[in-house]
């Protein structure tokens, strides 16, 4: 990976799911701030889980190139889950939201970004989804990002011959509904990580799974 600037080379087209509030609408701010025209969706646009949905809204953008398809749609589910008290409908939509959905989107936009001059598929992770630094903890969602490790993974594999980065990021703790108050970075730090990360991504780290400042995180 290159060291990236700290603002984009040149504008483009990014698409961003779970783009109404955190770091989904910081990620939308940012990018439209240096130029980028930044389709951000929210449940309004589709719900990750409505696979028509996504397929329709996809349908409405048929030949638009998509440089960067951001795929940061995400829910928490229920904390403090442990053995003896796993709510597994909670499990399921936890797994529905992060995994199957991200699918569905990256499956419907798959042709926009083959497209595009930059050809970027990111899917928003978390450290928590790192097998080899498993906690035991939130294993409702820390099982969800790791299944979504292994799609980016897969997809990095599938994809390569179209010349289509995939990679895992993550955003770190971030001070957000989902985060929380006293996680120590605001959505602003942790986005231009991102960014950053993104804009100096090469082909040779398709298939990675990279932490916000550019650091890889063990699968």
């Amino acid at each position: 990976m290159s060291p990236g600037p700290s603002s984009t080379r040149s504008s483009g087209t990014v698409l961003i799911t779970g783009a109404s509030r955190g770091i989904g609408k910081e990620l939308a701010r940012q990018y439209e701030s240096d130029g980028w025209r930044a389709i951000g969706t929210t449940r309004r646009e589709f719900d990750v889980t409505d696979y028509s949905g996504i397929r329709q809204f996809a349908a409405g953008l048929k030949g638009v190139p998509i440089d960067l398809l951001l795929c940061n749609a995400g829910i928490a589910g229920k904390r403090g889950t442990a053995l003896g008290s796993f709510d597994y409908d909670s499990w399921e939509e936890v797994l529905r939201v992060n995994l199957l959905g991200a699918a569905a989107v990256a499956e419907a936009f798959v042709e926009n970004v083959a497209a595009s001059d930059r050809r970027v598929v990111a899917f928003m992770s978390s450290r928590l989804g790192s097998i080899t630094e498993a906690s035991g903890h939130t294993l409702p969602y820390a099982t969800s990002k790791a299944a979504l490790n292994a799609l980016a993974k897969g997809l990095s594999v599938a994809l390569a011959d179209r010349g289509i980065i995939v990679v895992a990021l993550s955003p770190g703790w971030v001070r957000t509904d989902m985060g929380g108050k006293g996680a120590p970075l605001s959505p602003e730090e942790s986005v231009r990580g991102l960014r950053k990360v993104i804009e100096g991504l090469e082909p040779g780290d398709s298939g990675r799974f990279l932490n916000h400042d550019g650091t890889p995180i063990p699968w």
